[in-house]
């Protein structure tokens, strides 16, 4: 013992610094555990606190345990820890400038030596001396030391060597030291030490990269002596050495394409042939003709990537030079050919040069060539950038004008000798073989409408209200115009003649741009907005106060009235132009009787007026009559406001307001966006006015009883514009007819391969057909026609020796072949007019989406109209049938938005019809007839519906609440009492009602499946407490009496959520509410007096459902010391522990105990049971699985084991004893001392505790006083 006692106190004498300071300040080792974690933002963290916590110790051990920490981190294994301690290091070096670089240069050396370190710890080492020199350049000190400088780039040189690990990044951090050197550190150190790499520069990227960074920072050392006397030649780009630099650029290109960037020794090249004034020969040869030998790819990438990083350095000769050339179509070809989706595509990247270019550039003669060079590479006339092109939003305003009419120059007379224009070899090949389908001037004509429409429909464009009149007119003039010979003066648009013919495409593509551009200009917020800052603008409305569309109509007149300079493509009749002068003058007098204030109403009318006229050009025989009837329309309205005499001459009359929302839906079926807006704003005005009549033509529309009568008034055409969705339409006509020439453009090579598979895929579905469906008709008539030549086969002559002469079989193969024909011709005509039928039904669904625009605004505007109670049983049967019917899409989003309507925006709307008194019996009538289907209903979701509506009657009938009608503060105190009066029910008969919400309930509670819910009847509880209170009694009765004990659970859950209301308990008189008590506890005690040993998920959750009932009740009775008996309860619950086995947690049990708690029964204290240590002993030897092998503890076994003097076990494993004599004693007493060796193998190694151990508690139990004797000893 003294022995030990010796040693113990003579171990703390020994001086190691590492420990003194792990048992001193655990705060300060937890700055490198976080250097370690996987979170960035704990790292930089970390990082802070460490300069932070140095800086205020300022301890020298500290610091230099802090170096060793850190350079011992640069080699970490974690990928992310290794960058924070490097970065940490560097910190540290740049607070601390009185450390020796040249030292910590040393350490890392010392420490991360490649040539001592084992082979599976090189890479790490490499990185180690990696990010050692990364932090050396992180300091900011390196340009005081240049010998450090020196050793930081020879060791760096030794790294580039391991290229398979590091990659490039020893290169690219010798070029980071380079361009923050001085030229006088440079030419003195660093020169002789790069000799070799700068003489080599033309070997690898990363050299190059070196060589021309060393130009451009040490112009003065790097001369053309110089570079002469490396490289041979005194510039870098020469005719000698172009084949090299392809061949350096070719490697770059192959390095970086996994990461697709551009190398920096590319865009370094480009900008050394601007200095050296080689610019054309670097271009021409080594990238044009150099890097393009191979096949598209790496090489064909880094070609596209400098060109689009060359935009903002070139001049404007270059760059109409570079633009034109043969990169240019290359990518246009590659454009063309990255279209499938499995095709990697560089067009993003292009997009997001040229975006950087206008955007920075604010020379505008730059930007236009930059937007028509891009905007002249065309495939077959049209252009590879798309229409809808965003970077036209930094095109500077005077670049945007002279590129707008740079567009319609080109639209009126195409110049195709100014277009880089290129085809694809399969395109060539096509036009070799047979014409090609369509003219590439009518492909760009097209695309030139899009782009013009797209500038005016981008809002971030900077565009003045005269250019986009100017492109309006544009569009509108060559729509629906042409030039005679003679121009006029007054309008611009005459004077541009056209070279070539419009085509009916352009023409149409014109028509729909047009209108999209009426809908893009109603929203249009303008770059010179003469308005004031806080003036609201309407929209629609230019800054002179006139709507933009009436300014339009005004430039359609005055092209009306010029004859003799332009023509109509499709004249206007007679009547046709009566009624567009018509219009005018009814917009004039509208303008002349809002002179004294803009309103909405007369703005939205005005805007339906000339939008109607408007369209009068693009469909003027289906809008004719709505104009005619619009006219009326407005004409009686404007009468009756005037002379309401004239009712009563003609009673027989429909109401204007009728006959406007027959208008209204007329126009929602055609197929604009800008139309159905003009409708809803509209409409919003007229609301007030609406009476039962037109709320009913709206409902027809929307009735799915009426569906087959509205589809047979729907007219389907082949044209396929006209059969397109409204959420396609208008303004985005112009993307889907760019979607499609980009169809064209891309696929046009592989078009034969495409038809002759629709020729297949139709042959097979034909093939299919006929063997699906051949009638039997069709088999008499090929009987019929085998039998008249003979050709069928019969008992009496089965021998087919017999064969039909040659004249015969030509007969037999006209008559089967026209047969064939014709059956052909049938199941092609089924085909289509399922097709037909399918169009039908989505235009159909379609309108009435629209339609149910007019029954929002309705209810959102009339909310207290008593009309708004015809909505409700509409709006029902829609989600009824919806629900039912078939789950495309479009049927989808038909019922979900009527379902929408019903249930948020009317039913739960605070505000809400509250006169309704004199329509009590039918409300009531309404109210039984709902609940009535809601019980019959299988659907549940459907039923939830249903069961709101009923909610919503029976607010209505209520009304409002005295608080909410008191408009006049008054200090009766009776008001004041009846305004929190919960007995309140307004004009409800409390008794008929309560007997249907009674009659749903028992229904709930006696059918196995019904589609009520006890959702329904909790939400009728808290809205209506009078109806609670009245239901209450059956609620209660049915704890026991449900005919599942679901049911049971739920009434439970309603009783619950009735008792919780304050406003029932106000209801009820305090003898109500006690004797309420009574029976609520009472059916508790039977439904728990039920519980058996059974023990179902379902018996549980009600279990559960009682006791926080059986809570609730006890509680309340316990605090108002009702007299209410709860010994029955008391023994029923007493009893349940018998039944029921609980467990030492869970909802169950934890809400039994609560409820004993106020009975005066705790829950019982579980005691922990000492283990006996003697048995554990005794049992321990008899467990053999799971230890170590015996070679294993041998080995652990010579490791000397620190422990305290005081320890039994330490006399087994001292470290004075012999080797010898230790083997020996463990070889004999193996078997003896298994559970002593294995708890000293598992204290020694606690990481293989798991192993050895698993299951041992006897381990465990021994651990704990070793501990606590060790202290914090390690």
């Amino acid at each position: 013992m003294s022995v030990e006692m010796v040693e113990v106190s003579v171990r703390p004498t020994q001086p190691p610094r590492a420990a003194g300071i792990l048992q001193q300040n655990r705060v300060f080792l937890d700055f490198f555990w976080d250097l370690a974690k996987p979170e960035q933002e704990v790292r930089l963290k970390a990082v802070e606190n460490l300069i932070q916590y140095l800086k205020t110790e300022n301890k020298a051990d500290e610091l230099e345990y802090t170096f060793k920490r850190l350079v011992d981190g640069l080699a970490h294994t974690r990928e992310a820890a290794r960058p924070a301690f490097s970065l940490a290091l560097g910190q540290v070096l740049n607070a601390f400038e009185d450390v020796s670089l040249q030292s910590i240069l040393q350490r890392i050396k010392e420490k991360h030596n490649l040539q001592a370190v084992k082979k599976k710890l090189a890479r790490n080492a490499m990185f180690g001396n990696l990010f050692g020199v990364l932090a050396l350049h992180q300091s900011g000190r390196l340009v005081k030391e240049p010998q450090v400088v020196l050793g930081c780039v020879q060791l760096l040189q030794s790294l580039s060597q391991h290229k398979e690990h590091l990659k490039d990044l020893p290169s690219k951090t010798m070029t980071d030291i380079l361009t923050e050197i001085p030229e006088v550190v440079f030419e003195e150190v660093l020169l002789s030490a790069l000799q070799a790499d700068l003489a080599s520069a033309f070997r690898t990227p990363e050299q190059l990269q070196l060589l021309l960074v060393a130009l451009q920072r040490f112009p003065q050392t790097l001369k053309p002596k110089k570079l002469k006397k490396l490289l041979g030649s005194s510039t870098i780009i020469n005719a000698d050495n172009i084949p090299k630099l392809v061949e350096v650029l070719k490697m770059a290109a192959r390095s970086v394409k996994k990461d697709l960037a551009l190398p920096s020794v590319a865009l370094d090249l480009l900008k050394l042939s601007l200095k050296e004034d080689s610019f054309q020969l670097f271009w021409n040869k080594a990238i044009t003709e150099g890097m393009f030998k191979e096949p598209s790819g790496p090489t064909h990438f880094l070609s596209f990537r400098l060109l689009g990083s060359a935009l903002p350095l070139l001049s404007l000769s270059q760059l109409q030079e570079v633009l034109s050339g043969e990169v240019m179509l290359h990518y246009g070809e590659h454009v063309v050919s990255a279209q499938k989706p499995d095709r990697f595509k560089l067009a993003p990247e292009m997009d997001a040069y040229v975006s950087d270019f206008l955007q920075g550039c604010k020379d505008s003669e730059k930007q236009l060539a930059v937007m028509v060079r891009f905007s002249s590479l065309t495939n077959n006339g049209y252009p590879v950038v798309p229409s809808v092109w965003r970077v036209v939003q930094h095109l500077e305003p005077a670049a945007l004008q002279s590129y707008v009419d740079w567009l319609k120059e080109m639209f009126l007379q195409p110049r195709t000798d100014q277009l880089l224009d290129f085809s694809t070899r399969k395109q060539k090949d096509k036009q070799d073989t047979k014409e090609q389908k369509e003219s590439p001037i009518f492909r760009l004509r097209r695309w030139i409408v899009a782009r013009l429409a797209s500038i005016i429909d981008n809002q971030y464009v900077k565009k003045t209200e005269e250019l986009c009149m100017d492109v309006a007119r544009f569009n509108f003039f060559h729509a629906f115009f042409t030039t005679k010979k003679a121009p006029a003066s007054n309008i611009a648009e005459t004077s541009g003649k056209l070279s070539v013919p419009l085509d009916d495409k352009t023409r149409a593509a014109l028509v729909n741009s047009f209108f999209g551009l009426l809908l893009s200009m109603r929203h249009m917020q303008l770059s010179d907005d003469s308005t004031a800052v806080n003036q609201k603008r309407s929209l629609g409305v230019a800054a002179d106060g006139t709507m933009w569309i009436e300014h339009l109509a005004q430039y359609a007149q005055l092209l009306l009235s010029h004859p003799k300079n332009v023509q109509k493509v499709q004249p206007f009749s007679g009547e046709q132009k009566q009624a567009w002068e018509g219009m005018l003058e009814s917009v004039a007098n509208m303008k002349k009787k809002s002179k004294k204030g803009w309103t909405a109403e007369s703005g939205a009318f005005q805007q339906l007026f000339l939008l109607v006229g408007m369209h009068l050009f693009k469909a003027p025989d289906e809008l004719l009559d709505i104009m005619k009837d619009l006219q009326s329309c407005m004409d009686k309205a404007q009468e009756k406001n005037t002379k309401k005499k004239k009712q009563q001459e003609q009673p027989e009359e429909p109401e204007w307001v009728e006959v406007m929302v027959d208008i209204l839906l007329s126009l929602l079926s055609q197929q604009s966006r800008h139309i159905r807006k003009v409708c809803r704003t509209v409409f919003a005005s007229i609301c007030p006015h609406v009476t039962a009549a037109a709320l009913t033509a709206i409902l027809d529309v929307l009735d799915p009883d009426k569906e087959d009568e509205e589809d047979g008034a729907v007219i389907v055409t082949d044209d396929g514009d006209k059969t397109q969705k409204d959420d396609e339409d208008d303004d985005d006509v112009e993307e889907e007819e760019e979607e499609e020439e980009d169809e064209d453009m891309e696929d046009d090579e592989s078009e034969d391969d495409s038809d002759e598979e629709e020729a297949m895929e139709d042959e097979e579905d034909g093939e299919e057909m006929e063997e699906g469906e051949v009638d039997q008709n069709f088999r008499l008539e090929l009987m019929k026609v085998l039998q008249q030549q003979n050709a069928l086969a019969t008992e009496e002559d089965a021998s087919s020796d017999e064969d039909l002469d040659d004249d015969a079989m030509m007969k037999l193969d006209q008559s089967l072949s026209a047969l064939f024909s014709e059956q052909k011709k049938k199941i092609q005509a089924k085909r289509d007019e399922k097709t037909n039928f399918q169009k039908e039904r989505a235009l159909v669904r379609d309108f009435k989406i629209k339609v149910l625009d007019l029954i929002e605004v309705f209810v959102a505007r009339q909310a207290r109209s008593p009309l708004i109670l015809g909505l409700v049983e509409p709006l029902l049967n829609i989600v009824d049938r919806g629900m039912s019917s078939g789950s495309d899409q479009q049927e989808q989003d038909f019922l979900r938005r009527a379902a929408d309507i019903l249930e948020n925006q009317l039913c739960r709307s605070k505000v809400y019809c509250r006169t309704a008194g004199d329509r009590q019996g039918e409300l009531h009538d309404l109210l039984d007839k709902l609940m009535s289907k809601a019980k019959k209903l299988s659907d549940s979701s459907v039923c939830l519906y249903y069961f709101s509506a009923s909610l919503y009657v029976v607010k209505m009938l209520r009304g409002a609440l005295p608080a909410e009608t008191k408009e006049e503060p008054t200090a009766d105190g009776a008001a004041a009492a009846a305004v929190n009066d919960p007995k309140f029910m307004g004009n409800v008969d409390v008794d008929r009602v309560s007997s249907l919400f009674r009659e749903a309930l028992v229904s709930f509670m006696s059918r196995r499946k019904s589609p009520l819910t006890s959702q329904m009847f909790s939400d009728l509880f808290t809205r209506f407490p009078v109806l609670c209170v009245n239901l209450l009694d059956t609620a209660v009765q049915h704890i026991t009496a449900g005919v599942r004990e679901h049911q049971q659970g739920q009434a439970c859950v309603l009783v619950l959520r009735a008792m919780q209301n304050g406003d029932v308990k106000k209801i009820l008189s305090a003898d109500e509410w006690t004797l309420l008590c009574e029976k609520v506890l009472k059916q508790l005690a039977l439904s728990i007096g039920q519980v058996g040993q059974a023990e179902s998920k379902v018996a549980k959750e009600k279990l559960v459902i009682n006791l926080e009932l059986c809570q609730f009740v006890v509680k309340h009775v316990r605090q108002q010391k009702l007299s209410v008996d709860l010994e029955p309860l008391k023994k029923v619950l007493q009893s349940l522990i018998n039944n029921v086995t609980f467990k030492k947690t869970g909802k169950l049990e934890d809400t039994y105990w609560a409820v004993m708690k106020h009975f005066g029964v705790m829950k019982p204290k579980v005691e922990k049971a000492e283990p006996d240590k003697d048995g554990e002993q005794e049992a321990a030897p008899k467990k053999k699985k799971g230890f170590l092998p015996e070679t294993k503890k041998r080995k652990k076994r010579n490791k000397p084991v620190l422990e305290p003097a005081g320890d039994k076990s330490a006399s087994s494993g001292k470290p004075g004893e012999q080797k010898g004599q230790a083997k020996k004693k463990q070889d004999k007493k193996a078997k003896q001392k298994r559970p002593a060796d294995a708890a000293n193998a598992a204290q020694s190694n606690p990481a293989k505790k798991s192993k050895t151990q698993p299951d041992s508690k006897a381990g465990k139990k021994k651990k704990k006083p070793k501990q606590k004797k060790k202290g914090g000893q390690i």
